[in-house]
């Protein structure tokens, strides 16, 4: 397995287990939102992390480390509610929950291992806050095809986004971690 794989599933098990242990604490309640307002969501932690990196001052302590996992909980679990649809079946099982959070990461990094072998691991050489801009700009994205009611011209759909969301803020978690081991 090369280091980005590794660091990868690295970085996916540390999102996976506070996604579960969320499952325990709340259920499932996330069954209730749109995609739209997981979109919001988004928006609100990615907001966060761009205002974390460009102001002096912090009034609450806590990194960015939690704001990127949250980035990759939500998006999965926009890719959840699109797989599932408009079922009215609010509460599911925490083993499929796990089980379906696992499929849309693990389709997740297939497509970023295309990716990274198609673009040269070209994401090493960027820096975090650029990883951020572009989480936004996916984001913006995102709102704007809400808005269009999912229609779109030429563009993919929303499940691209989420996935990208999911592989630069796995990204960002990577550098994070490479940054305090040295």
């Amino acid at each position: 397995m090369n280091r980005t794989e590794q660091q990868y599933q690295d970085a996916a098990a540390i999102c996976e287990s506070v996604f579960v242990q969320k499952t325990q604490d709340y259920g499932t309640a996330w069954r209730i939102l749109r995609t739209s307002s997981l979109t919001d969501q988004l928006f609100i932690k990615a907001k966060r992390i761009r205002s974390l990196e460009t102001n002096a001052e912090q009034k609450i302590e806590e990194g960015v480390e939690p704001e990127y996992i949250g980035l990759i909980n939500y998006s999965a679990m926009a890719l959840i509610q699109i797989e599932l649809g408009d079922s009215q079946k609010m509460e599911i099982e925490p083993g499929l929950v796990k089980s379906l959070y696992q499929n849309q990461i693990a389709k997740t990094k297939d497509l970023m291992m295309a990716k990274n072998h198609d673009y040269g691991e070209a994401w090493r050489d960027m820096r975090i806050s650029s990883l951020t801009d572009l989480i936004l700009m996916k984001i913006l994205r995102l709102k704007q095809i809400e808005d269009n009611n999912g229609q779109t011209l030429i563009s993919e759909g929303p499940e691209g986004s989420y996935r990208d969301i999911i592989n630069y803020a796995m990204f960002a978690l990577i550098k994070l971690s490479e940054n305090k081991q040295s």
